[in-house]
């Protein structure tokens, strides 16, 4: 994940990740359930500490934004989204049942394109 940290800007850099990490769910760009990188991997990808991440995504996940589950890591929420939680369900239930039904990839979501266009 590519985020631009200015070392010269006002904002701490910790505020531009937060910042930056909420504007992308919000546009849509990082959708509902999208897996954020561990904090150590993203911290070296941005030349910052890991503290520094990590209280990035702390704010996230105070603000309901983003989700930590664990040993599967943080994702957004659909929250963050604006994405209901009934919608989030039933992506989830969807894809669920295709794994089980060992139905590709692409053409669980060209079954779903049919289905919103018909």
């Amino acid at each position: 994940m590519h985020i631009p940290i200015d070392p010269d800007s006002p904002t701490p850099p910790y505020e531009q990740v937060r910042l930056h990490i909420a504007a992308r769910a919000a546009d849509g760009t990082l959708a509902a359930g999208t897996k954020l990188p561990p904090v150590r991997r993203l911290a070296t990808d941005l030349g910052l500490a890991a503290n520094t991440v990590a209280r990035a995504y702390k704010e996230l996940e105070q603000a309901g934004l983003v989700e930590t589950r664990g040993r599967l890591g943080t994702v957004i929420t659909a929250r963050a989204t604006g994405t209901s939680r009934r919608a989030q369900n039933a992506a989830t239930t969807y894809a669920d049942t295709i794994r089980a039904l060992g139905i590709p990839t692409d053409t669980a979501i060209a079954l779903v394109k049919a289905a919103l266009e018909a």
